[in-house]
C-alpha cells in the first residue's frame, strides 16, 4: 500500500461535514506521506490533494521521501497550512485534538478566524491499526533482529555483569544485526529489580540465583518490536520454577486466544482471571498494538476503546507476576492476530533458561 493509498483511506474516513484534515502528529505525518523529519504537518482535502509543510532543513528530504505531494517550506507549519486552507475555502478543518495543545489551538484559530476547527480523535491512528504487507515486512525484520539479540546476550549473562552493561550489549547486538536502533530503552532487571515492571537498568551486578528480566526490541524502518523473556542465573529455585511456569501458562493461553474477533477487554480480563486464580494480580494491561509507535492501538486493557481484533494487527501479549523484594516474571511476544491462530513474530524460547 502506498502513502497515496493511505491518504485515500483517510479521505474515506473523514466526517461528512469537514472539507479537509490537518495532521500534526509526526508519526501520522510519516504514515500518510513517508516524510521522516522532526518538523512537519500535512493538509489533506476531500479530493485527496495533500500539502506537506516543513522547514528549510528538510527541503530535499521531503522532496525525496514524499515525491507525490506538494511541499510548502515554512517554520510555522500548522498555522500556515490553516491559512492556505482558508485561501482555498476549506472552511471546515478537522484537527487532531489529542495532539494539539491549548496554545497551539489558539494559534490555529488566530491564523484564520473564518476556519472552523473540528476535532476528530485518533482518526489516523485507527487506520494504522491494520498493517499492510510492507509494514509487516519491517515488523518481521525487527522481531527477527530482536530474537537474534536475545540469542547473543545469553553468553553475556554471567555473575559480575551489570544491568547497564547488558542493556548496552543488547543495543549493540541489535544495531549490528541491522536495526536502526532500539524500539525503546531496554529493561534489564536482576534479582529483586525484576519485580519492578518498568525498572531502569542500574549498576547492580548479576548474582547467582537472580531472576533476569529482559524487555527489549529492535526498530526497523520505523517499526517497533517488543519482547520480554525472564531467565535465571544458575540453577532455579523451586519458587522461581513455579512462578515462571504460571506466567508461561497464562501467556500461552492468552496468546492462543488472540485471534480475529477477539475482544481486547475480554482478553485482558482472561489474563487477570488466570493470574488471579494463582493468587496474584495483574498490575498492568495484557498488551498493546505495535507499529510506528511502541505503544499504539489497539490496547488490551480493561478500558480499551477497541472493538474486535482484525487480521494483520500486531499486538503484544505480556502477562507478568511480580513478588516485591524477591523477583518477577514477565513473558511477552509480539503477535500477529490470525483467523484461526495467532502468529508469534518473536520466537525466542519461552521456557525458563538457566544461564
Amino acid at each position: 500500500m502506498t502513502t497515496a493509498d493511505r491518504r485515500t483511506r483517510l479521505v474515506a474516513a473523514l466526517p461528512d461535514d469537514v472539507d479537509a484534515i490537518l495532521v500534526t502528529k509526526l508519526v501520522n505525518v510519516r504514515y500518510l506521506t513517508g516524510f521522516t523529519g522532526s518538523h512537519g504537518a500535512v493538509l489533506v482535502d476531500r479530493e485527496g490533494n495533500a500539502v506537506l509543510a516543513t522547514d528549510g532543513r528538510y527541503r530535499e528530504q521531503a522532496a525525496g521521501e514524499a515525491p507525490d505531494i506538494a511541499i510548502q517550506i515554512t517554520r510555522t507549519v500548522a498555522t500556515d497550512l490553516v491559512r492556505s486552507a482558508s485561501t482555498r475555502r476549506l472552511l471546515r478543518l478537522a484537527i487532531e485534538p489529542h495532539h494539539v495543545t491549548l496554545s497551539a489551538h489558539e494559534s490555529l484559530r488566530a491564523a484564520a478566524e473564518e476556519v472552523d476547527l473540528v476535532p476528530v480523535a485518533e482518526l489516523v491512528e485507527g487506520l494504522r491499526i491494520r498493517k499492510d504487507d510492507e509494514e509487516l515486512r519491517a515488523l518481521r525484520s525487527a522481531c527477527d533482529i530482536t530474537d537474534s539479540a536475545f540469542t547473543s546476550v545469553l553468553g553475556e549473562l554471567r555473575p559480575g555483569r551489570t544491568e547497564r552493561e547488558i542493556a548496552w550489549f543488547l543495543m549493540q547486538a541489535m544495531r549490528s544485526a541491522g536495526a536502526e536502533g532500539a524500539a525503546f530503552d531496554s529493561i534489564v532487571a536482576f534479582g529483586p529489580h525484576s519485580a519492578v515492571p518498568h525498572h531502569q537498568p542500574t549498576d547492580r551486578v548479576l548474582e547467582r540465583g537472580d531472576l533476569v528480566k529482559l524487555d527489549f526490541g529492535a526498530r526497523v524502518a520505523g517499526y517497533h518490536a517488543d519482547m520480554t523473556r525472564t531467565l535465571v542465573c544458575g540453577p532455579a529455585a523451586e519458587w522461581q520454577l513455579e512462578l515462571h511456569a504460571a506466567v508461561r501458562d497464562v501467556q500461552e493461553r492468552c496468546r492462543s486466544a488472540t485471534v480475529v474477533g477477539a475482544n481486547p477487554v475480554d482478553l485482558d480480563a482472561m489474563a487477570r482471571q488466570l493470574v488471579g486464580d494463582r493468587g496474584h494480580a495483574l498490575v498492568h494491561g495484557l498488551g498493546h498494538g505495535v507499529g510506528l509507535e511502541i505503544h499504539e492501538q489497539p490496547f488490551l486493557v480493561p478500558e480499551s476503546a477497541a472493538d474486535q481484533l482484525a487480521s494483520q494487527v500486531p499486538v503484544t501479549v505480556e502477562p507478568g507476576i511480580y513478588l516485591p523484594d524477591r523477583g518477577g516474571v514477565r513473558i511477552e511476544d509480539t503477535v500477529l492476530v490470525g483467523d484461526a491462530a495467532p502468529e508469534a513474530l518473536t520466537r525466542s524460547p519461552r521456557e525458563l533458561v538457566e544461564v
